[in-house]
């Protein structure tokens, strides 16, 4: 089922390329003030504050760049959008790439998006369960009921590996598909034993009485990067410029991110529904402009021993 909705995808990505001249005919529209139009598709989260945060501090604008956000359902979406030249660039976990990639699909990442911050003990996403559950650790999660946003993906991956490690049989857990904001009030209702949340859902549940049972990201890897931007070949290959001014107006962004926290979660009112009182308390990701090599590549084998794909993608043609 997973193979053949993957080869869909794919089919849909390709068929969007055609029906569009293999995209979106150039890489970027010029706008009256002389600046490139640049669409970005981003997802409503904590982890996006650092593009911005760059808009607003003017980094784009000043190499020429008059930039768009654009938010979308999640990564899967934002693929082909990026695909059919409906974006220029996207964001998206690196699961998600990684199984583009597979498919042939030609995308690169040019910039890191988010990672973990490394220290299992407070990190921006985990593994939630109710207090007095019995769940006290990763192992606890064999045989349990645990809720990810997506099956197949980044989430039920790192949770298989991190019950791995710590002595469980991960193929005994019972995945079930709910959004993140409906993820608090499943775990407080018991209508699921556990719940893989991001911030500001880890916040949310933590201040309802849950406790963290397991850090998937920072126990897979404690350099792992989660998420990060992409754009296609198309338009690497028609406006390499523009890529280069991009890659460095985001990266500018993530270092202002990670050095200025508060401007960071000042930010996050400006796109979510995050409260202050929310926003002070939550745990920011990583906002390393670093990409390493060795943390993907474990993303790709753990894909393809959970099954998610038969033969791990070429990982340095996916990085820049």
């Amino acid at each position: 089922m997973l193979k053949r909705f993957l080869r869909a995808s794919a089919a849909a990505a390709t068929l969007a390329l055609l029906a569009t001249g293999c995209g979106s005919g150039s890489p970027a529209a010029e706008n009256q003030n002389g600046k490139d139009a640049v669409t970005v598709g981003v997802i409503p989260i904590v982890d996006v504050a650092p593009i911005y945060l760059g808009k607003e501090q003017g980094f784009f604008a000043e190499r020429g760049i008059d930039l768009t956000l654009e938010s979308s359902q999640g990564g899967a979406a934002i693929v082909p959008g990026v695909m059919s030249g409906q974006f220029q660039f996207g964001f998206s976990n690196v699961t998600s790439l990684l199984l583009a990639k597979s498919q042939g699909l030609p995308l690169k990442v040019v910039n890191a998006g988010n990672s973990t911050t490394g220290d299992p003990s407070e990190d921006f996403g985990g593994v939630v369960a109710p207090k007095g559950s019995g769940i006290t650790d990763a192992a606890d999660l064999e045989g349990k009921s645990v809720a990810v946003n997506t099956l197949n993906n980044i989430g039920d991956t790192t949770i298989r590996e991190v019950v791995r490690q710590a002595g469980g049989d991960p193929s005994t857990i019972k995945f079930v598909e709910l959004p993140f904001p409906d993820m608090p009030a499943a775990v407080q209702e018991g209508r699921v034993d556990a719940a893989w949340v991001v911030e500001p859902f880890l916040t949310i549940a933590t201040d309802q009485g849950a406790r963290t049972v397991a850090a998937n990201f920072a126990e897979t890897h404690r350099e792992l990067m989660v998420a990060a931007y992409f754009t296609s070949q198309q338009v690497i290959d028609g406006n390499p410029d523009l890529v280069k001014r991009f890659t460095d107006a985001m990266n500018e962004s993530l270092t202002y991110a990670q050095e200025h926290p508060d401007e960071a979660r000042d930010v996050l009112g400006s796109y979510t529904d995050i409260d202050k009182q929310t926003a002070a308390k939550l745990t920011l990701p990583s906002w390393s402009t670093e990409i390493k090599t060795e943390p993907v590549q474990r993303l790709a084998d753990l894909a393809v021993s959970d099954g998610l794909i038969d033969k791990a993608p070429d990982v340095t043609g996916l990085l820049p």
